[in-house]
């Protein structure tokens, strides 16, 4: 499902329990300097991650000061994110003139402890190559360095590194839980564009063999995944990065199954089996 960018007026764009992706929550909350926000999500643990933006961030007693710091946009600097607990409340203020924060989640019942993920504790992948147009940069926010300490959630940056190219190639899906297989991840994206005017196409294919649908993605524009075989693709000449959040049914690691019919593609994309490996 695709849902084109509005003002959502700092309210969740992918709520609790929502009838595609029930498993993850996505909201994008914007400040101006001094204006501060709050709020709690039963039954889901989240992770707040500037996208632009200076923030301070409270939440069961502990404080990350000075998260985030990214200027325009993006790709302009790195990172950063704050795990909050199941249903825990949370509340930050924004420090510089303006600031856009995502806030994602993934439903889980378990509370555990909060902490601050800071631009040195990122887990960094990159992989493909120009001659595949496959060419990919992932900064995992919340990856195989926090899994002991998060319950079902992933929170990623996607990056295409060079103008034009795919993602999410080979196509691969993963929305039924058979072990070793594959893993019931649900699945919610928001895309940008550089320049901004820039766009893209998200396929999603819910049955092999048979066609899917397309949908033109913009500056901005959410796309949700409940199931079927998912890649995405942005204009040549423009650079396109998409926040990621995955949200396990029944573990957090996630195992994806790649098409059949375009399996053998997995051996023309340099390191692309490491970019698999660190899902988890």
């Amino acid at each position: 499902m695709h849902i084109a960018p509005y003002d959502n007026h700092n309210e969740p764009i992918v709520g609790a329990d929502h009838d595609l992706v029930p498993l993850t929550y996505f909201n994008i909350v914007k400040l101006t300097k001094g204006q501060s926000f709050g709020y709690a999500v039963p039954g889901y643990e989240t992770c707040i991650v500037p996208a632009t933006g200076l923030i301070d961030v409270t939440t069961g007693g502990f404080t990350a000061t000075g998260l985030g710091g990214r200027g325009v946009d993006v790709w302009d600097g790195e990172p950063e994110g704050v795990y909050v607990p199941v249903g825990q409340e949370a509340r930050f203020t924004c420090l510089s003139d303006n600031a856009e924060v995502f806030i994602a989640g993934a439903k889980y019942d378990t509370v555990l402890e909060p902490f601050a993920v800071r631009a040195d504790e990122l887990d960094l992948v990159q992989y493909g190559s120009d001659d595949t147009k496959t060419h990919r940069k992932i900064k995992h926010i919340l990856g195989q360095k926090q899994h002991d300490r998060v319950g079902r959630l992933l929170v990623s940056e996607l990056f295409t590194v060079g103008a034009g190219g795919w993602s999410g190639f080979p196509s691969h899906k993963h929305d039924t839980d058979r072990l070793p297989d594959e893993t019931r991840h649900d699945e919610t994206y928001n895309f940008r564009f550089r320049p901004n005017h820039g766009s893209g196409l998200q396929m999603l294919q819910r049955e092999d063999g048979k066609p899917g649908d397309a949908y033109h993605i913009v500056d901005g524009s959410t796309i949700c995944i409940d199931k079927g075989y998912h890649p995405c693709a942005v204009l040549p000449g423009y650079e396109m990065y998409y926040f990621t959040i995955l949200g396990g049914l029944s573990q957090r690691s996630l195992k994806q199954y790649f098409q059949p019919s375009h399996a053998d593609q997995l051996h023309t994309i340099p390191g692309i089996m490491d970019m698999v490996a660190k899902f988890k």
